[in-house]
């Protein structure tokens, strides 16, 4: 332990200026954040190095303190984004009512979420994109899809509808979900809210008697 003064032998530390704010250290979370800002509005391309590194204002050796690679952070991204899109949503809604349908109005109402709605679908439509290119990418994509369809099947299980058709159902319900979410200004709210219901009484009606 160091007393509070300094040693002649050691270096003065620098004061800082009246002006001069302190700068907090980067997080790997920060680094994450800001590739996965560049992703969505420039595309993955220019995820590189190099550019986070100026767009932060630091040197590319801040960057190699927290990752291997750019395939390490591209990694990462990718992580983030199954946690916060699929497996901490998922949770929230089960945490949110036991009851499996209020669940499923929970699926159905996660496009209309306001401003957090609208960047959860401009990332995923970066992820996408970034799919049709990258292996990795297109893993975590069809992994995503796998979870979070397989997650209303079971909502639906539990309705009662039997394993197969759960699944279909599952199936269409979350094609209508990523629809309304990668359409958001194709209609008005009221006509969103009407389209909401409808879909809630479609997917989860009982099929008739075929004739």
């Amino acid at each position: 332990m160091s007393s509070g003064a300094a040693s002649p032998a050691s270096p003065a530390r620098k004061s800082r200026g009246a002006g001069e704010v302190a700068r907090a250290p980067l997080t790997p979370d920060t680094w994450i954040e800001a590739a996965t800002g560049v992703l969505v509005d420039q595309g993955i391309d220019h995820v590189r190095v190099d550019l986070l590194a100026q767009h932060l204002g630091v040197t590319r050796g801040s960057f190699y303190w927290h990752f291997k690679d750019r395939e390490d952070l591209l990694r990462r991204v990718l992580q983030a984004w199954r946690e916060t899109a699929t497996e901490n949503l998922t949770v929230r809604l089960e945490s949110a009512n036991e009851d499996p349908m209020e669940q499923l109005r929970g699926v159905l109402s996660l496009p209309f979420r306001g401003r957090a709605a609208a960047r959860a679908a401009r990332i995923e439509l970066a992820i996408r994109a970034w799919a049709r290119r990258d292996q990795m990418a297109r893993f975590a994509v069809d992994e995503a899809d796998s979870s979070r369809i397989g997650y209303i099947a079971q909502l639906f299980s539990a309705l009662g509808f039997p394993v197969v058709e759960a699944r279909s159902r599952a199936f269409l319900l979350y094609s209508y979900v990523v629809s309304e979410s990668l359409m958001p200004t194709l209609s008005t709210p009221a006509q969103k809210d009407d389209r909401r219901r409808f879909a809630e009484r479609l997917f989860t009606q009982k099929l008739g008697a075929a004739g």
